[in-house]
């Protein structure tokens, strides 16, 4: 890929982030982000970030970073919420002058950066990360999801293209009348997520020596469906299954679900080369969330030699090949989860086989790749919309 340059100055594209969620926050969007300011680093490409956090110096583009005032999200005070910006802010972007102005979340501070850029004429992009909508449900407000479709519809109009993560996501917006869509797929770091950081040691420290471990990677949060979880592991015990349910991760569900299965072992939050081993010293991964737009986790247990059984909702049964790879059970359907399980479980040549397989298809995820097609979509986008501030 060739470095974009504006024809009409001769310097690099210029692309104006805004983000509610940047290192050293850590999700599934931070790191996404993380993959791609890199790489614009080393392809030449000029960037800054708005947003709420901002990294350490040990983060090579930090110094690009601006803070936002904002305030914290009631149901998770690690999350910030960016407040619209003012003339000051508004005076740096336009001695900046970006050409491109990418929008990451659909937040009162991007809406007012789309505002920015639609007076002078800039083109605006968003991605999509995160399915706010589907959360309604969990927090006891399933009535305003027509609503928040209508907002997002809203939101998403304003935006040249939208990028989305899988293709079960893509129908998925297209069915609610978000049509402006293109693909901005995930990668991985395939020396991070090895199966050969297996730990003999993480294993005696969950109890299982020589017990196969069950492991989920994730927020304990409502919304990653760990009702279903909890009702899938009493199916296994019930059924007699010898295996170690292992949770890594954090939230505020972490007491309840210690209540709820007190025969799994809670790893905590994990990072790092602690969570790679934490991945590799599994056996089967399972994830019951169906409100994931892509699922960084499965990709990343793939990547370590785990067979993943997912559910068929949202964007992780776009990673698994079926009886390849792992399964795809039903949505919110905690016995047919089980089975799946549990027919890894009493197969460890079939654990092995398709976990290998699962390597395997990781291996063709690029993140150089993926990012490299994302920067050619925002060249195509700039061209079909040249900037007044160009002239």
């Amino acid at each position: 890929m060739q470095i974009p340059q504006d024809a009409d100055r001769g310097r690099p594209m210029r692309v104006a982030y805004f983000t509610e969620s940047l290192l050293p926050h850590v999700d599934g969007v931070s790191r996404t982000l993380a993959q791609l300011f890199g790489f614009l680093e080393q392809r030449g490409v000029e960037f800054r970030v708005y947003s709420p956090f901002v990294p350490g110096p040990e983060v090579s583009w930090s110094a690009r970073v601006r803070p936002v005032k904002y305030v914290r999200f009631p149901l998770y005070p690690d999350y910030r919420v960016s407040i619209p910006f003012g003339p000051g802010m508004a005076r740096e972007l336009d001695a900046y002058r970006p050409d491109l102005v990418h929008l990451v979340s659909p937040t009162p501070m991007a809406s007012r950066a789309a505002g920015w850029a639609e007076k002078r004429g800039i083109p605006v992009v968003s991605s999509f990360h995160t399915h706010f909508v589907s959360y309604f449900r969990y927090y006891g407000a399933p009535r305003l999801e027509p609503f928040g479709w209508r907002m997002m519809r809203r939101f998403y109009a304003r935006s040249r293209k939208v990028y989305v993560p899988s293709e079960s996501m893509i129908r998925e917006l297209h069915q609610h009348g978000i049509h402006n869509t293109e693909p901005w797929s995930r990668g991985i770091d395939l020396a991070r997520f090895s199966p050969e950081h297996r730990s003999p040691e993480l294993r005696r420290l969950a109890g299982a020596d020589d017990t196969p471990i069950v492991l989920m990677v994730s927020r304990l949060v409502k919304e990653k469906d760990m009702a279903d979880l909890v009702r899938m592991e009493q199916a296994l015990r019930r059924d007699g299954n010898r295996h170690r349910l292992v949770l890594v991760g954090d939230g505020p569900m972490r007491g309840e679900l210690e209540s709820a299965l007190p025969g799994a072992f809670f790893a905590g939050h994990q990072s790092g080369a602690d969570l790679a081993r934490w991945y590799a010293s599994g056996d089967v991964f399972v994830f019951p969330s169906t409100t994931e737009t892509f699922g960084n986790v499965v990709l990343e247990a793939q990547a370590s030699g785990l067979p993943t059984v997912v559910v068929n909702r949202g964007g992780p049964p776009d990673l698994v090949d079926p009886g390849q790879t792992g399964f795809i059970a039903r949505a919110n359907d905690p016995e047919d989860l089980a089975a799946h399980v549990q027919r890894l479980l009493a197969d460890p040549a079939e654990r092995a086989r398709m976990g290998a397989r699962a390597r395997d298809a990781a291996r063709a995820r690029d993140w150089s790749v993926i990012n490299g097609r994302l920067v050619d979509s925002y060249a195509r986008v700039i061209a079909d919309h040249p900037s007044p501030l160009r002239r």
